[in-house]
Order: structure tokens, then C-alpha cells, then sequence
């Protein structure tokens, strides 16, 4: 009970700190097409392979923006990206499109998501499947006319990273997105989703990707930074490994993109978290748990703020629940808390 009532006085502070700072509101403005994501934004992941609507979710959790993956093809060589492979939930409005014309009608929008751990390992993301690199230019922008969205996460991980030929066309792609996007008066940003360390920040291979984007000419809005499994059985905290993890990827921005200030270099940075248990753990590992708290979300919420970082998030909305104390499952956190409680402390972060 101790730990629930500071839980709550906590949360409340959160509310009146960020509320205390606020320099713009977060309703959405500007005309059709030119809708975007706020600057900094709270966007929890939908899992698309569980049998939930995506709508019902956000107007229950209070979550405005989700970030929904994962997309990408049903077999290696295809090009056509569907909801988790399958081709019965294929990029169209009879998938999801009125769960998210619910949620834009809450003030919030979606961020689809390609790519996924299952996907980079098994030749299925997009980039690695298809070897035609105005056809993945194409599946980005059926995303972006079938669900009218201006922001797309591309989630490498696995082989993924190491498919050379894979990032130097979805570089390529997102480039031709982008000049797409500015001669049909649109605007779509990306994020590269990238693994880390808590000391290094983004790992080498994300650091690959984002010199090729570079050289190719892409813009990348952000680097958003997985901040769990880190499956080296070592004690963490979960709030202080992100923080300095988050710090060391600025540092790298700084020498990827000399001409951004420190203001624009923190507002490159997304943060993810996995709520409660991560999956560190859940195949029988026996180091310490790897546990991100209601506290480390208070934390994170407030210190994220206050360092302009443009996103956070965490995996995922459907796990913001205590059905399952002491356990690690898709569908519950693993910890004691109420129902909804990361995502009503760290929604508050939405701003513009």
C-alpha cells in the first residue's frame, strides 16, 4: 500500500511538473496531408498479432499516439508489407482503419511500424525481402495514403543489420518517400528503431545504417533506442541505463550531424522501454531481473522533458497491466500496479 500511495503522489507530480512547463499545446494543426507527429510524443506499441483493436485500446488506456508493428512480408523475395505477414491483414482500411480514425478522432495518430526482431531474422522485413527499391518506396507510401499518417518506425534488428544491400535500399527508399511525399504536399518522417548499450548508446550497426542514410541523402527524424534486454547479467536500473544510454547516443549524433544544435540532437532521440519484466529472464536466464518500475517511468517522463527528447514509448500497451505478478507475458507487465498506470504517468509527456 506504501508503494501504491507513492506511486500516486508521484505520478500527480509528474502532471504538475510537466504541466508547469508547457510551452504549446498538443493539438494537432495545419492543413490535410500536413498533420504531424508533436515534437516530443508518447507513442506505446500495439502488437499486431494479438486479437486487439487498436482503437478500444487507446480510448481505454488514454494513450493518443500508438506506435503499431510490426509490418513486413509474408515470405523472403516478396515485396508487398502486411500487418505481422499475414496477408489476410493487408495495408488497407479493412485493417485497423477504424481504430484509427478513432484515435485521430481522440487528437491522436498512429505511427506504423516495419521490421521487428522475427521479421530481421527471417528475411521478411521489407528492405531484405525485396530487392526492388521503388517497390519498397511504394509500400511506404501505401501506408502513408491508406492510413493518412506522416511518420513510419523502422525497427532493424537480427540479420537485418548486418544486410548490407537491405540498408543501403531502404535508405534509398525512404529518400524517394520523402521527395514523393514534398511533390504531393505531404510530409513523412522516419525513425530508425536500433538497439543499444547503456554505455555506448546505439550499437555499431545502427551507426552503419545511419551513415548510409547519410550518403544516401534520407533524413532521419530520430533514433529511437530500445532501452532493455540488455542479456549481460548485470544489476540495472532501468531509468539510469536509459538516461546514459540516451546521453552516449547524442554523442554520436553530434558527429554523424555536426550542423544540429544540442537542443536538435535530444530531440532525435526516441526511448523505449519494455513495462515490468523484460524478456531478459524469460528463457530461463538467472541474472538479475531487468525491471523498468513505475518510479523509473516517473523518472524517465520528467528527466525526458526536460532533456527535449522527441519520443518515449514502451513495449507494449496491451502488457500495461498487473494480470500476471512475477511473470513475463505478452499480455501483462509481470509486476503489481493498476491497470493502465505506465501509460497514464508517461502520457503526459505528449508536447509540442
Amino acid at each position: 500500500m506504501a508503494v501504491m500511495r507513492l506511486s500516486r503522489v508521484l505520478s500527480c507530480a509528474v502532471t504538475a511538473v510537466l504541466a508547469a512547463t508547457t510551452l504549446a499545446g498538443t493539438a494537432d494543426a495545419g492543413p490535410a496531408h500536413a498533420r504531424t507527429i508533436p515534437a516530443h510524443v508518447f507513442a506505446p506499441y500495439f502488437q499486431a498479432y494479438l486479437p486487439d483493436d487498436p482503437g478500444e485500446l487507446a480510448a481505454a488506456s488514454g494513450a493518443r499516439y500508438l506506435t503499431m508493428g510490426f509490418l513486413h512480408t509474408n515470405k523472403p523475395g516478396e515485396c508487398e508489407p502486411y500487418w505481422n505477414g499475414v496477408p489476410q491483414t493487408p495495408v488497407a482500411e479493412s485493417s485497423y482503419g477504424a481504430g484509427i480514425t478513432r484515435i485521430k478522432a481522440m487528437g491522436g495518430d498512429i505511427i506504423p511500424a516495419l521490421g521487428g526482431a522475427y521479421a530481421g531474422e527471417l528475411g521478411l522485413d521489407l528492405a531484405d525481402s525485396c530487392t526492388d527499391v521503388d517497390a519498397i518506396a511504394a509500400g511506404f507510401q501505401k501506408l502513408v495514403t491508406t492510413y493518412d499518417i506522416s511518420r513510419i518506425d523502422l525497427d532493424v534488428e537480427g540479420a537485418s543489420l548486418d544486410n548490407a544491400a537491405g540498408i543501403d535500399r531502404r535508405n534509398k527508399a525512404i529518400r524517394k518517400t520523402q521527395e514523393w511525399a514534398a511533390a504531393n504536399g505531404r510530409i513523412v518522417e522516419f525513425v530508425y528503431t536500433l538497439g543499444t548499450s547503456p554505455t555506448t548508446g546505439v550499437i555499431s550497426p545502427g551507426v552503419t545504417i545511419l551513415r548510409n542514410a547519410i550518403a544516401n541523402g534520407a533524413e532521419v527524424r530520430m533514433v529511437n533506442i530500445m532501452t532493455f534486454d540488455y542479456y549481460d547479467d548485470k544489476q540495472h536500473d532501468m531509468f539510469e541505463d536509459a538516461r546514459t544510454a540516451a546521453q552516449a547516443t547524442v554523442d554520436t549524433l553530434r558527429g554523424l550531424y555536426p550542423a544540429k544544435t544540442s537542443a536538435q540532437l535530444w530531440n532525435m532521440v526516441g526511448i523505449t522501454e519494455m513495462v515490468g519484466l523484460d524478456d531478459y529472464g524469460s528463457n530461463g536466464e538467472t541474472g538479475p531481473p531487468e525491471v523498468f518500475t513505475e518510479t523509473n517511468a516517473i523518472k524517465l517522463t520528467i528527466w525526458g522533458w526536460l532533456k527535449g527528447v522527441g519520443q518515449l514509448s514502451f513495449w507494449a500497451l496491451a502488457r500495461d497491466n498487473g494480470k500476471c505478478p512475477g511473470q513475463h507475458q505478452e499480455d501483462c507487465s509481470g509486476v503489481q500496479q493498476a491497470p493502465w498506470q505506465y501509460t497514464k504517468t508517461m502520457k503526459a509527456f505528449t508536447h509540442r
